[in-house]
Protein backbone atom coordinates (compact mmCIF):
# COMPACT_ATOMS: atom_id res chain seq x y z
CA UNK A 1 0.00 0.00 0.00
CA UNK A 2 1.45 3.39 -1.41
CA UNK A 3 1.90 5.83 1.69
CA UNK A 4 -0.26 8.50 -0.13
CA UNK A 5 -3.28 6.78 2.06
CA UNK A 6 -2.03 5.01 4.73
CA UNK A 7 -4.60 3.90 7.47
CA UNK A 8 -5.62 5.71 10.41
CA UNK A 9 -4.28 5.77 13.56
CA UNK A 10 -1.59 8.65 13.49
CA UNK A 11 -1.07 9.04 9.59
CA UNK A 12 -1.09 11.13 7.08
CA UNK A 13 -4.73 11.91 5.73
CA UNK A 14 -3.75 14.28 3.16
CA UNK A 15 -4.86 12.49 0.27
CA UNK A 16 -7.92 10.87 1.40
CA UNK A 17 -9.11 11.08 -2.11
CA UNK A 18 -8.95 7.37 -3.75
CA UNK A 19 -9.80 7.67 -7.62
CA UNK A 20 -10.70 4.96 -10.16
CA UNK A 21 -7.96 4.09 -11.36
CA UNK A 22 -6.22 3.52 -8.30
CA UNK A 23 -8.80 1.36 -7.00
CA UNK A 24 -8.22 -0.95 -9.93
CA UNK A 25 -4.49 -1.11 -8.89
CA UNK A 26 -5.67 -1.66 -5.24
CA UNK A 27 -7.51 -4.43 -6.17
CA UNK A 28 -5.96 -6.41 -8.18
CA UNK A 29 -3.23 -6.29 -5.68
CA UNK A 30 -5.40 -7.50 -3.02
CA UNK A 31 -6.79 -10.20 -5.83
CA UNK A 32 -3.94 -12.28 -7.01
CA UNK A 33 -4.61 -15.41 -5.22
CA UNK A 34 -8.59 -15.87 -5.82
CA UNK A 35 -8.37 -14.22 -9.46
CA UNK A 36 -8.00 -17.88 -11.11
CA UNK A 37 -11.06 -19.03 -8.87
CA UNK A 38 -13.41 -16.30 -10.17
CA UNK A 39 -12.07 -15.77 -13.98
CA UNK A 40 -13.90 -18.19 -15.20
CA UNK A 41 -17.53 -17.06 -13.31
CA UNK A 42 -17.40 -13.23 -13.00
CA UNK A 43 -20.08 -12.91 -15.54
CA UNK A 44 -23.39 -12.36 -15.22
CA UNK A 45 -24.63 -13.97 -11.79
CA UNK A 46 -27.74 -15.94 -12.09
CA UNK A 47 -29.46 -18.77 -9.70
CA UNK A 48 -26.66 -20.25 -6.91
CA UNK A 49 -25.27 -23.21 -8.39
CA UNK A 50 -26.00 -26.91 -7.33
CA UNK A 51 -22.27 -27.00 -5.69
CA UNK A 52 -23.33 -23.79 -3.81
CA UNK A 53 -26.21 -25.46 -2.67
CA UNK A 54 -24.47 -28.89 -1.95
CA UNK A 55 -21.40 -27.12 -0.26
CA UNK A 56 -23.61 -25.01 1.88
CA UNK A 57 -26.40 -27.57 2.55
CA UNK A 58 -28.53 -27.68 5.33
CA UNK A 59 -28.37 -30.61 8.21
CA UNK A 60 -30.47 -33.32 7.21
CA UNK A 61 -31.02 -33.66 11.09
CA UNK A 62 -31.32 -30.81 11.90
CA UNK A 63 -30.33 -30.59 16.04
CA UNK A 64 -32.21 -26.91 16.61
CA UNK A 65 -36.27 -26.30 16.84
CA UNK A 66 -37.02 -25.23 13.25
CA UNK A 67 -38.85 -21.83 13.38
CA UNK A 68 -40.17 -19.59 10.61
CA UNK A 69 -41.33 -15.66 9.78
CA UNK A 70 -44.88 -15.33 8.25
CA UNK A 71 -45.52 -11.92 6.19
CA UNK A 72 -48.21 -9.71 7.41
CA UNK A 73 -48.82 -6.43 4.55
CA UNK A 74 -47.90 -3.68 5.97
CA UNK A 75 -46.07 -4.49 9.04
CA UNK A 76 -43.01 -6.38 6.89
CA UNK A 77 -40.27 -4.57 5.00
CA UNK A 78 -37.34 -5.54 2.77
CA UNK A 79 -33.84 -4.18 4.00
CA UNK A 80 -31.01 -4.19 1.72
CA UNK A 81 -27.33 -4.02 2.88
CA UNK A 82 -24.26 -2.52 1.04
CA UNK A 83 -26.20 -2.70 -2.67
CA UNK A 84 -22.87 -0.96 -4.04
CA UNK A 85 -20.40 -1.81 -6.22
CA UNK A 86 -17.73 -2.07 -4.22
CA UNK A 87 -19.25 -5.57 -2.83
CA UNK A 88 -20.77 -7.05 -6.12
CA UNK A 89 -19.33 -5.71 -9.13
CA UNK A 90 -16.25 -7.06 -10.50
CA UNK A 91 -15.41 -3.69 -10.52
CA UNK A 92 -14.74 -3.36 -6.75
CA UNK A 93 -12.01 -3.62 -4.55
CA UNK A 94 -13.23 -6.26 -2.98
CA UNK A 95 -13.97 -8.65 -5.66
CA UNK A 96 -10.74 -10.71 -5.36
CA UNK A 97 -12.08 -12.10 -2.11
CA UNK A 98 -16.07 -11.86 -2.50
CA UNK A 99 -15.89 -12.41 -6.06
CA UNK A 100 -16.43 -16.36 -5.61
CA UNK A 101 -19.14 -16.49 -3.19
CA UNK A 102 -21.11 -13.66 -5.18
CA UNK A 103 -20.91 -15.92 -8.27
CA UNK A 104 -21.63 -18.78 -6.71
CA UNK A 105 -24.64 -17.78 -4.95
CA UNK A 106 -26.31 -15.89 -7.60
CA UNK A 107 -26.06 -12.94 -5.22
CA UNK A 108 -26.36 -10.18 -7.59
CA UNK A 109 -29.47 -11.42 -9.57
CA UNK A 110 -30.98 -12.57 -6.71
CA UNK A 111 -31.17 -8.84 -4.77
CA UNK A 112 -32.58 -8.16 -7.89
CA UNK A 113 -35.43 -10.67 -7.95
CA UNK A 114 -36.31 -9.61 -4.46
CA UNK A 115 -36.35 -5.83 -4.80
CA UNK A 116 -38.73 -6.44 -8.26
CA UNK A 117 -40.67 -8.84 -5.67
CA UNK A 118 -40.86 -5.93 -3.18
CA UNK A 119 -41.99 -3.36 -5.82
CA UNK A 120 -44.53 -5.56 -7.25
CA UNK A 121 -45.90 -6.74 -4.32
CA UNK A 122 -46.14 -2.67 -2.43
CA UNK A 123 -44.06 -4.03 -0.59
CA UNK A 124 -41.33 -1.45 1.75
CA UNK A 125 -37.81 -1.49 0.90
CA UNK A 126 -35.00 0.36 2.94
CA UNK A 127 -31.46 0.46 1.93
CA UNK A 128 -28.82 0.20 4.75
CA UNK A 129 -26.05 1.86 2.59
CA UNK A 130 -22.22 2.02 3.68
CA UNK A 131 -20.22 5.56 2.98
CA UNK A 132 -16.95 6.74 4.77
CA UNK A 133 -15.82 10.33 4.31
CA UNK A 134 -12.32 12.05 4.65
CA UNK A 135 -13.62 12.71 8.07
CA UNK A 136 -13.69 8.64 9.05
CA UNK A 137 -10.29 8.16 7.91
CA UNK A 138 -8.90 10.12 11.00
CA UNK A 139 -10.60 7.62 13.59
CA UNK A 140 -8.14 6.37 16.14
CA UNK A 141 -8.33 3.40 16.27
CA UNK A 142 -9.48 0.42 13.90
CA UNK A 143 -10.45 -3.07 14.09
CA UNK A 144 -9.21 -5.89 11.30
CA UNK A 145 -11.61 -5.05 8.59
CA UNK A 146 -12.31 -1.86 9.41
CA UNK A 147 -8.80 -0.97 8.65
CA UNK A 148 -8.80 -3.37 5.18
CA UNK A 149 -11.42 -0.82 4.28
CA UNK A 150 -10.34 2.45 5.39
CA UNK A 151 -6.55 1.39 2.94
CA UNK A 152 -8.33 0.52 0.08
CA UNK A 153 -10.60 3.57 0.07
CA UNK A 154 -13.70 1.20 0.23
CA UNK A 155 -17.45 3.18 0.33
CA UNK A 156 -15.59 6.06 -0.18
CA UNK A 157 -17.12 9.53 -0.93
CA UNK A 158 -15.51 13.25 -0.63
CA UNK A 159 -17.98 14.22 1.82
CA UNK A 160 -21.39 13.79 3.85
CA UNK A 161 -22.89 16.82 2.05
CA UNK A 162 -21.36 15.78 -1.43
CA UNK A 163 -22.09 13.88 -4.33
CA UNK A 164 -18.92 14.37 -6.65
CA UNK A 165 -17.67 11.48 -8.61
CA UNK A 166 -20.23 9.49 -7.00
CA UNK A 167 -22.05 8.07 -10.03
CA UNK A 168 -20.02 4.69 -11.22
CA UNK A 169 -18.00 4.90 -7.79
CA UNK A 170 -17.11 2.23 -5.86
CA UNK A 171 -20.21 4.01 -3.14
CA UNK A 172 -22.68 3.74 -5.92
CA UNK A 173 -25.44 1.77 -6.37
CA UNK A 174 -25.15 -1.93 -8.81
CA UNK A 175 -26.42 -0.39 -11.78
CA UNK A 176 -29.14 -2.66 -11.89
CA UNK A 177 -30.89 -1.43 -8.83
CA UNK A 178 -30.82 2.08 -9.56
CA UNK A 179 -34.32 1.52 -11.09
CA UNK A 180 -35.57 0.54 -7.48
CA UNK A 181 -33.57 2.31 -5.31
CA UNK A 182 -34.46 5.70 -7.12
CA UNK A 183 -38.16 5.36 -7.59
CA UNK A 184 -39.20 8.02 -4.82
CA UNK A 185 -40.80 5.51 -2.78
CA UNK A 186 -37.41 2.91 -1.07
CA UNK A 187 -35.67 4.46 1.95
CA UNK A 188 -32.16 5.53 1.82
CA UNK A 189 -31.01 5.28 5.26
CA UNK A 190 -28.02 7.12 6.64
CA UNK A 191 -24.91 5.20 6.19
CA UNK A 192 -23.77 2.63 8.93
CA UNK A 193 -20.00 3.05 9.72
CA UNK A 194 -18.66 -0.11 10.66
CA UNK A 195 -20.93 -3.09 10.13
CA UNK A 196 -24.50 -2.79 11.83
CA UNK A 197 -27.32 -0.42 12.37
CA UNK A 198 -27.15 0.76 15.92
CA UNK A 199 -25.23 4.65 14.49
CA UNK A 200 -27.94 4.89 11.53
CA UNK A 201 -31.30 5.87 11.51
CA UNK A 202 -32.91 2.52 10.01
CA UNK A 203 -34.69 1.45 13.52
CA UNK A 204 -36.61 4.60 13.17
CA UNK A 205 -37.28 4.89 9.82
CA UNK A 206 -38.68 1.11 10.39
CA UNK A 207 -40.68 2.28 13.63
CA UNK A 208 -42.16 5.29 11.90
CA UNK A 209 -43.63 2.98 9.26
CA UNK A 210 -45.26 0.40 11.42
CA UNK A 211 -42.63 -2.29 10.52
CA UNK A 212 -41.81 -4.92 12.76
CA UNK A 213 -40.86 -7.83 10.36
CA UNK A 214 -37.54 -8.04 8.33
CA UNK A 215 -36.94 -9.90 4.96
CA UNK A 216 -33.01 -9.17 5.20
CA UNK A 217 -30.73 -9.64 2.32
CA UNK A 218 -27.35 -7.88 1.36
CA UNK A 219 -23.72 -7.36 1.52
CA UNK A 220 -21.47 -8.98 2.96
CA UNK A 221 -23.20 -11.99 4.90
CA UNK A 222 -20.95 -12.42 8.18
CA UNK A 223 -20.23 -8.78 8.75
CA UNK A 224 -23.18 -6.16 7.73
CA UNK A 225 -25.87 -8.67 6.97
CA UNK A 226 -25.43 -10.20 10.22
CA UNK A 227 -24.64 -7.48 12.24
CA UNK A 228 -28.15 -6.12 10.96
CA UNK A 229 -29.34 -8.83 11.79
CA UNK A 230 -28.53 -9.18 15.08
CA UNK A 231 -28.99 -5.39 16.12
CA UNK A 232 -32.81 -5.75 14.65
CA UNK A 233 -33.73 -8.93 16.81
CA UNK A 234 -32.06 -7.04 19.92
CA UNK A 235 -34.70 -4.24 18.43
CA UNK A 236 -37.49 -6.53 18.75
CA UNK A 237 -37.76 -7.23 15.02
CA UNK A 238 -38.87 -10.97 13.41
CA UNK A 239 -35.76 -11.26 10.73
CA UNK A 240 -35.68 -13.68 7.70
CA UNK A 241 -32.93 -13.43 5.81
CA UNK A 242 -32.47 -14.48 2.12
CA UNK A 243 -29.31 -16.84 2.60
CA UNK A 244 -28.55 -16.47 -1.45
CA UNK A 245 -29.39 -13.07 -1.70
CA UNK A 246 -26.14 -12.02 0.61
CA UNK A 247 -22.44 -13.66 -0.12
CA UNK A 248 -19.20 -13.41 2.02
CA UNK A 249 -15.50 -13.53 1.63
CA UNK A 250 -13.13 -16.04 1.26
CA UNK A 251 -9.98 -15.50 2.95
CA UNK A 252 -7.35 -17.48 4.23
CA UNK A 253 -8.75 -17.17 7.72
CA UNK A 254 -11.90 -18.67 6.73
CA UNK A 255 -14.57 -19.06 4.50
CA UNK A 256 -17.33 -15.46 5.90
CA UNK A 257 -19.98 -16.89 4.13
CA UNK A 258 -19.99 -20.55 6.00
CA UNK A 259 -19.67 -18.57 9.10
CA UNK A 260 -22.88 -16.02 8.62
CA UNK A 261 -25.22 -19.35 7.50
CA UNK A 262 -24.10 -21.16 10.30
CA UNK A 263 -25.16 -18.06 12.51
CA UNK A 264 -28.31 -17.47 10.43
CA UNK A 265 -29.76 -20.90 11.25
CA UNK A 266 -28.93 -20.35 15.29
CA UNK A 267 -30.55 -16.93 15.61
CA UNK A 268 -32.71 -15.72 12.79
CA UNK A 269 -36.68 -16.44 12.74
CA UNK A 270 -36.29 -17.78 8.90
CA UNK A 271 -33.72 -18.68 6.81
CA UNK A 272 -34.35 -18.86 2.76
CA UNK A 273 -34.19 -19.24 -0.32
CA UNK A 274 -34.60 -16.24 -3.24
CA UNK A 275 -37.40 -18.39 -4.77
CA UNK A 276 -38.93 -18.72 -1.44
CA UNK A 277 -38.98 -15.31 -0.50
CA UNK A 278 -40.22 -14.05 -3.86
CA UNK A 279 -43.35 -16.37 -3.85
CA UNK A 280 -44.33 -15.56 -0.17
CA UNK A 281 -44.02 -11.84 -0.95
CA UNK A 282 -46.11 -12.36 -3.82
CA UNK A 283 -48.38 -14.33 -1.88
CA UNK A 284 -48.74 -11.90 1.12
CA UNK A 285 -49.76 -9.16 -1.37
Amino acid sequence: MDHEHTPACGCDVSLERVDMARRRLMMGATSVAAAGLVAASAGSAEAASDEARALYADPAEPGLPQVDMKIEPGHTALVVTDPQIDFLSKDGVTWGVVGESVTEQGTVDNIERLFAAAKAAGMPVFISPHYYYPHDHKWQFEGTLEKTMHAIGMFDRPGPLSLDDFEGSGADWMPQYKQYIEDGETVICSPHKIYGPAQNDLNLQLRKRGIDKVILAGMSANLCTQAHLYELLELGFEVAVVRDATAGAKVPEGDGYLAAIINFRMVANGVWWTDDAVQRIARAA
